[in-house]
């Protein structure tokens, strides 16, 4: 018997760490397709600090959350509308308005592609990348797109009968400002209200901010990240693209992938469940804001994306033994993709370590450092390396990984 008796037990942040190990030992021991440097982690790790330091030099840092993308230095007016709108709402219900704002934004946050931009009505260039999806997605909410009534919530009737001519129009998506994965992306959205229609004890009045209430009647004012990510996975695991790790006895994993260097059963399947932890942070911050207290956050992993991917790759912490590779698409389950992504899970962690000692910060949550951080200095060595600030390895990606 493996660590993993069933494939439920997948579904953890613990899972995810121990997991990513497993991989991350075998590429140290010689096998699978990256070489890690050790020696370059501490350089990662300087790297990381600079670009921590000049963004936030006093280190009060937020965290890594979908709030970041609400505002940018060229655009603020639809942040200013959000924050007018919450202002005058109790604290509960500035917490349900934002779980439902921030469930569906993180869902349609997969990668867009070098090609996509949204205008925002204050911005005087396009914006891009995850601070464009962030933006645009604000829009729709802020416009009723999301909502029978076409107020600023969500609810299942509006999400199950979204059409693709409405997304591509909030998102401004044309020939010339393609968006990569629009039909996973409104799966998902679909998904979520067949998921909240269909489950009413968890979903009392259809909308993604009846979450907030389960989580003070279960745990009070106070809540822990284990409980959130808890009741992310199993209110949305529902939602996502089935079939991904094979056979699971019936048990839907989401972002969690066969590796056949590990046989077979439970403990062949890696998960990462990126997009539910990056949802998780970013409902921690709701939380706050809505007068909530949240725990224990450093149970949650980095995020294995191409940014924190990026990252190790462009500093030489990891290395492909076939450099050739790199000009290839990769599937998501490939053993690559697998790989870069399990590296990406525990390295980020040895960085973080290294990070906390030199900005003399050992309490210094992970989504602290992801924001401060790992994933901008991803993101800045990617846009020294090309202008589009393409990742280093290619993915066919469905809108619904990274």
């Amino acid at each position: 018997m493996g660590e993993f008796a069933n494939y439920s037990q997948l579904l953890s942040a613990e899972a995810v760490r121990s997991q990513s190990a497993r991989v991350t030992a075998r590429m140290r021991n010689g096998a699978g397709h990256f070489v890690v440097d050790d020696s370059a982690i501490d350089a990662c790790a300087q790297h990381v600090v600079d670009i921590t330091m000049a963004r936030y030099p006093t280190l009060d840092i937020p965290y890594h959350s979908r709030w970041r993308h609400f505002r940018t230095a060229e655009a603020t007016v639809l942040e200013s509308q959000l924050l007018a709108l919450l202002d005058g709402m109790d604290s509960l219900e500035a917490a349900r308005l934002g779980f439902d704002l921030v469930i569906p934004s993180v869902l349609l946050d997969a990668g867009a592609g070098p090609q996509w931009a949204f205008s925002a009505p204050d911005a005087e260039d396009p914006i891009g990348r995850s601070e464009g999806l962030g933006l645009a997605s604000l829009d729709m909410f802020l416009d009723g797109a999301f909502s029978t009534d076409g107020t600023p919530r969500t609810d299942a009737a509006a999400l199950e009968t979204l059409t693709a001519d409405q997304l591509c129009l909030g998102f401004q998506v044309d020939d010339s400002n393609p968006l990569v994965g629009v039909d996973g992306r409104l799966a998902l959205l679909h998904s979520l209200g067949q998921m909240m229609a269909a489950n009413s004890d968890l979903f009392p009045t259809g909308r993604p901010g009846d979450l907030v209430t389960r989580l003070v009647a279960r745990s009070g004012d106070t809540i822990t990240a284990r409980s959130l990510f808890g009741l992310v996975l199993d209110a949305l695991s529902p939602i996502w693209p089935a079939g991904r790790a094979g056979d699971t006895d019936g048990v839907e994993l989401g972002d969690a992938w066969r590796y056949p260097p590990f046989g077979n059963g439970p403990d062949s399947i890696v998960p990462f469940h990126k997009l539910s932890q990056w949802l998780t942070y970013s409902l921690a911050e709701t939380c706050e804001r809505g007068g909530l207290t949240v725990t224990g956050l450093d149970l949650l992993t980095g995020l294995p994306e191409y940014r924190n991917g990026g990252l190790i790759y462009e500093t030489g912490v990891v290395s492909l033994r076939d450099p050739s590779l790199a000009e290839a698409v990769h599937a998501p389950n490939s053993e690559l993709i697998i790989e870069w992504r399990a590296l990406t899970i525990s390295l980020l962690d040895e960085i973080a370590q290294r990070v906390r000692q030199r900005l003399d910060r050992p309490n210094m949550l992970l989504a602290e450092i992801l924001e401060g951080g790992t994933w901008a200095a991803g993101r800045a060595l990617a846009f020294a390396r090309t202008p589009s600030g393409s990742p280093p390895l290619h993915l066919d990606s469905d809108g619904t990984v990274f």
